[in-house]
């Protein structure tokens, strides 16, 4: 088992890898990546959801990277959907980003930035 030297090691990513399955919510304040299949909330700094990657719950982020499924609502400050993305539910964002032909069946709901 390696031990944690530093401060910058202990904020490597969760990385979910290809087929991988999780069941249950995540609560981090680091980066998750997700390329098996999660079925439960994530929150965290930034979400990357892969190609082939898919979360089945709500997410709560600062940022989405989106190249893969997301089946439930999101609540973020920026939101990038890239070519191939699926998403479902209600997409909250302050930045919108959207990239090529995308699969959004979603509500798309942008909220004020509060130092305006």
């Amino acid at each position: 088992m390696l031990a944690f030297t530093n401060a910058d090691e202990k904020k490597s990513p969760t990385i979910i890898g290809a087929g991988c399955n999780l069941i249950g919510d995540m609560n981090t304040d680091h980066n998750v990546q997700i390329h098996g299949i999660v079925k439960g909330n994530i929150s965290a700094d930034t979400i990357v959801i892969g190609r082939g990657g898919a979360v089945h719950g709500n997410i709560k982020a600062q940022a989405l990277f989106l190249h893969g499924t997301l089946d439930g609502n999101a609540t973020v400050n920026i939101a990038n959907v890239f070519a191939n993305a699926e998403m479902t539910g209600t997409l909250s964002y302050k930045t919108l980003n959207i990239t090529c032909n995308t699969g959004l069946e979603c509500k798309l709901s942008k909220r004020k930035d509060e130092t305006k």
